[in-house]
């Protein structure tokens, strides 16, 4: 595996590590109807993350196109989670513009 492969893969561990944190802390805020779409990103993401490391890990023939995909849905929930103050949407914001980034640098 080249360097790239392990920034990407540890990116991607971090940032479905994140994810599922912001997911369960967001099921324990006050007003969980205005998390809906913060949770559904963070699932989203968490999945995407998930199957971006099979893909490497398995040196998949589609793994520019995963990991493309895993960037553009890691951007989509870092917008969505940046939107919220509470810390844990903060920082998957950060883990996955991270995970978006490394993945783009992967594939490059």
């Amino acid at each position: 595996m080249n360097m790239s492969y392990e920034d990407c893969l540890k990116a991607c561990q971090e940032c479905l590590e994140a994810c599922n944190v912001c997911f369960d802390s967001c099921l324990k805020e006050e007003d969980v109807k205005m998390m809906v779409s913060c949770i559904r990103l963070d699932r989203e993401c968490a999945d995407a993350c998930s199957y971006a490391i099979q893909a490497m890990t398995r040196n998949s023939p589609f793994v520019k196109e995963i990991c493309e995909l895993c960037a553009e849905i890691c951007d989509r929930c870092a917008e969505e989670c940046g939107k919220h103050d509470h810390d844990h949407c903060q920082r998957c914001a950060e883990a996955c513009r991270k995970c978006a980034e490394a993945c783009r640098a992967m594939v490059a």
